[in-house]
């Protein structure tokens, strides 16, 4: 099983990014006073500077485009699937001996 990761809301990073923009802080200083990891302090920072606030908001579980997974299939004739069921069936008492 992975690893269960903890999610943060934006004010709370907001807050984090703050501290080391605004107030001077270090980033093991700031992860040292919020508990946190430093290296997470820091990639706060690098989105906050490089997207804005939208760099704060979580990304993970999100779809980034409808082109992204798998296609989606056409539905199936409903001739099509009664041949199909068939074969499966003959295939199935084949290998059962009846």
């Amino acid at each position: 099983m992975g690893k269960i990761r903890k999610t943060y809301d934006v004010p709370f990073k907001k807050k984090a990014v703050d501290m080391y923009l605004k107030e001077g802080m270090g980033y093991k200083t700031v992860g040292r006073e919020l508990e946190i990891d430093h290296k997470i302090v820091r990639r706060w920072v690098q989105h906050f500077e490089a997207e804005g606030i939208k760099g704060l908001e979580e990304k993970r579980g999100k779809a980034k485009g409808s082109g992204i997974g798998r296609p989606k299939t056409r539905p199936e004739d409903p001739e099509e699937k009664i041949k199909r069921l068939e074969a499966e069936n003959e295939i199935l008492k084949k290998l059962l001996g009846k």
